[in-house]
């Protein structure tokens, strides 16, 4: 691929800084890339699912924010218990 070493660099900078959050401007704007090669990476990054975009616009790791791996529910067993009111 011949954007190999944009992608490394911009995978890099992801994984160092956890909660990283960019926008399309900002990516053009940090990389110092022009407009469709950033497209063309970022799009590569979407569909790896190294990132994904955000409510807000703004493109982060797949993972931030979410639990990696899903967590059983843990129920309640204990016999309800009720209180009588005292006169």
């Amino acid at each position: 691929m011949p954007h190999e070493h944009l992608l490394n660099r911009i995978r890099a900078e992801y994984l160092e800084m956890p909660g990283l959050r960019l926008t399309f401007q900002q990516m053009q704007r940090l990389f110092g890339i022009e407009r469709t090669v950033c497209q063309t990476v970022l799009d590569s990054l979407v569909d790896a699912w190294f990132l994904c975009a955000k409510l807000d616009g703004r493109f982060a790791l797949s993972t931030d924010g979410e639990i990696p791996y899903p967590r059983a529910a843990k129920a309640d067993l204990r016999p309800e218990q009720r209180f009588v009111k005292a006169s």
